[in-house]
């Protein structure tokens, strides 16, 4: 079953302008998933991790409900069939 990462608008330049994007077979670890996302779409790497390989600040990323900041982070396991889900964060006044 495959994966499928919800892409926020911001980031919708990088991936053709396609708001959803498929990985099939699911892979077992976010970094896994992220890993297969970067080499469809190499420009989102930069966008959502540190140099240092750790996902920015202000980037959340979301399996199915569960913010990974508190499962794991990019060792967090995915099911076959889950949606990720990547949201930036938004500030304003």
């Amino acid at each position: 079953m495959p994966l499928t990462f919800h892409i926020p608008g911001p980031l919708r330049e990088f991936t053709s302008g396609r708001s959803a994007v498929t990985i099939e077979p699911s892979p077992a670890t976010l970094a896994e998933a992220l890993s297969a996302l970067w080499k469809l779409f190499p420009g989102l790497r930069g966008r959502i991790l540190t140099e240092q390989g750790q996902v920015r600040e202000h980037v959340n990323i979301f399996i199915g409900d569960e913010d990974v900041r508190y499962t794991g982070g990019l060792t967090s396991r995915i099911s076959a069939g889950s949606d990720v889900s990547i949201v930036p964060a938004i500030s304003g006044g």
